[in-house]
């Protein structure tokens, strides 16, 4: 099974909506969300504000972000959505989890706690710039 997990966006429309939609004023948040919806089983958002967040769920718009977080506040994001992965899938071992986030969002306990469960992750974008990963959903015929 794949899971792609793809994060939040500081752009969002001004009323409530389906997760899927809420961030869909972000271009990388669109490509993200194109590129897991062709190659993964399930797919979840990263959010600052709720943890794992289904696609489909409604949310209203808010104003938080994992980059201005301490580093304990991150850790307990961190936490937090890794419990909520386990409730959604049970045993995460032998699953792939497809990253699509920045540092803020993984490297606080996320990925060291997807590895320590067994999984197998993938990161499309690691490492690239926002232009560039831009320019990859782009190359993916996702923008």
């Amino acid at each position: 099974m794949r899971i792609g997990l793809v994060s939040c966006s500081k752009a969002k429309l001004d009323r409530a909506a389906p997760a899927r939609e809420l961030y869909s004023r972000s271009a990388l948040f669109r490509g993200a969300r194109c590129y897991v919806e062709r190659t993964c089983d399930r797919w979840f958002v990263l959010s600052a504000k709720h943890g794992l967040v289904k696609p489909d769920q409604f949310l209203e718009p808010y104003e938080q972000t994992l980059t201005t977080a301490s580093r304990t506040e991150r850790e307990v994001w961190a936490k937090r959505v890794l419990a909520a992965l386990v409730t959604e899938l049970g045993e995460l071992r032998d699953i792939t989890f497809q990253l699509h986030a920045g540092a803020a969002y993984l490297d606080h306990g996320l990925k060291q706690g997807l590895l320590a469960a067994g999984a197998l992750l993938e990161e499309p974008v690691d490492r690239l710039r926002q232009g560039q990963r831009l320019a990859f959903y782009k190359r993916e015929r996702c923008l």
